[in-house]
């Protein structure tokens, strides 16, 4: 009903911004990725969806039209609701997730508070075939067994698995195949 909004931000709260359109303020659930990068007085664009339900009238709000889409088919997954939905990408990028749904290994998306391993390995289940993978996911299929295992040591170290992916991703193309040197110099990005 709402597909997107164009406004100003006029308060930034701990799980919404609330966006001055036209005069009329309205509570819009972002990533947290978005809320923490949008100031007061900064005019934004989002692609919105609408959730009704019997006792409210919730807007999410998302920065591209793929983030939106990917929301839209986690809703789709049994067991999964918007709050859900948006935890998902408040703590995983884009990538991260295709990546885990590509690759399956729901032990990504279990680290999302509020999904547990069944859960996660539903969205896996369900997503598969839905999502396309990107030209990017085909080459680093190969490689997702020792990044897996630098992303688990990583986020046992007490780093969050955006942090991790960060790290993983910062990797020169030319890294050693070898778990441990991997480890090393992903540990060198938070130095």
């Amino acid at each position: 009903m709402i597909a997107t909004l164009r406004g100003e931000v006029s308060q930034v709260e701990d799980s919404a911004i609330v966006l001055n359109v036209a005069g009329v303020g309205l509570r819009v659930f972002i990533p947290l990725q978005s809320r923490a990068r949008l100031k007061i007085g900064e005019s934004v664009f989002l692609f919105t969806h609408l959730a009704v339900r019997e006792d409210a009238l919730t807007l999410y709000g998302f920065d591209t039209q793929a983030e939106r889409d990917l929301f839209l088919m986690l809703l789709s997954v049994d067991g999964i609701g918007p709050r859900l939905g948006l935890a998902v990408l408040s703590t995983l990028t884009i990538d991260a997730i295709q990546r885990a749904v590509y690759t399956e290994e729901s032990e990504i998306l279990s680290q999302v508070p509020g999904v547990g391993k069944k859960t996660a390995q539903k969205i896996v289940l369900y997503l598969h075939d839905r999502l396309k993978p990107s030209d990017v996911l085909t080459g680093v299929a190969a490689m997702s067994d020792r990044d897996g295992e630098v992303l688990a040591a990583l986020t046992a170290l007490g780093y969050s698995v955006i942090e991790a992916q960060a790290a993983i991703q910062s990797l020169p193309k030319g890294a050693p195949d070898a778990v441990e040197e991997r480890l090393r110099l992903a540990l060198q990005y938070f130095q």
